[in-house]
């Protein structure tokens, strides 16, 4: 769940807890240019105030009306489509004549939104499951691997970290990544031995392990939807971490450093028991080319990476 979606759930539950009515918009199927994906969701208050997207801004003045006039007043979820027509796509702004298929959840239960809300905060990833022809929602434990379905009974939608990274020091630059990780929607553990390091690091938002990274790296898996990303710019510290991430099926490896220390770690790296092929999976000097001096803009070219490498995208520089 990224932080646009969790600032619906908390909107959503707020407004519940103070008396407001509310609907839930999830988007449960598109077709076409769909601006949004599938599982967007947005809330809409009975005065016409409204957290979220599941347009792009395309639909929802037109939604909200229709919430205002028609769908509080229903006590089952309501099925909403956009675009069906080119005439309408056009009316509504929707690219290409994409289609929006909504449900509407006029009576979302507050329990089971504070329940979810608090699983997301601890770090728990959730299915949340909807009864279309009820209304009636529950929850339970979800995975990483979880893809949002609606097969016209029950909508499933997992929310919680969905990707994880895993940062090998916990210095500036490391927390500046930690930043922008955090708000695209990943889990953020940082390692880090050194002991002038942990005392300083004091938030909820990441886990901070304090222990070598290779044997942290070993206990704790690596899955595919994980990267690994050393900063430390100490070879004791970075090289035995990639040692482990590169035999791993992680999605992403990086390495600070300059051309010539990136090729002296790959030579030191191939000495021990790492493939070529393994090797060369390392990305460094990590992040994209974009001119990044500072330490935020370095941490902006390093995401940059990490999310065209999330949904395969290759980026020349």
């Amino acid at each position: 769940m990224n932080s646009t979606d969790l600032s619906v759930l908390k909107s959503a539950v707020d407004w519940l807890k103070a008396g407001h009515p509310v609907a839930l918009a999830t988007v449960v199927q598109t077709w076409g240019s769909a601006p949004r994906p599938v599982g967007s969701w947005l809330v809409i208050r009975e005065d016409g105030q409204v957290s979220g997207s599941v347009s792009g801004g395309c639909v929802e003045d037109d939604l909200i009306r229709r919430v205002q006039t028609e769908l509080l007043a229903r006590k089952i979820p309501e099925m909403v489509v956009y675009g069906v027509s080119q005439q309408e796509a056009t009316r509504f702004g929707i690219p290409c004549g994409g289609t929006l298929r909504l449900m509407i959840e006029p009576k979302p239960e507050l329990a089971i939104l504070e329940q979810l809300l608090c699983n997301i905060s601890a770090h728990q990833i959730t299915r949340r499951l909807v009864d279309y022809s009820t209304g009636q929602s529950s929850i339970e434990p979800g995975n990483r691997h979880d893809a949002f379905t609606f097969d016209e009974r029950t909508m499933c939608a997992t929310y919680g970290p969905r990707w994880r990274m895993i940062i090998i020091g916990a210095g500036q630059l490391s927390l500046y990544t930690a930043d922008f990780a955090i708000a695209a929607d990943f889990e953020v553990i940082v390692i880090d031995p050194r002991e002038e390091y942990a005392h300083g690091i004091n938030r909820q938002d990441l886990r901070f392990i304090k222990g070598m990274p290779d044997d942290i790296l070993l206990d704790m898996g690596i899955d595919s939807h994980t990267a690994v990303v050393a900063l430390t710019h100490d070879p004791k510290l970075d090289d035995l971490a990639l040692m482990e991430a590169l035999k791993s099926p992680a999605f992403y490896v990086g390495a600070l450093g300059s051309k010539v220390n990136q090729e002296k770690r790959k030579a030191r790296l191939l000495d021990f028991d790492v493939s070529k092929d393994q090797v060369e999976k390392l990305h460094g000097p990590v992040g994209l080319k974009i001119g990044a001096l500072t330490p935020p803009e370095i941490a902006v070219s390093i995401m940059a990476e990490v999310i065209a490498a999330k949904y395969g995208v290759t980026v020349s520089g």
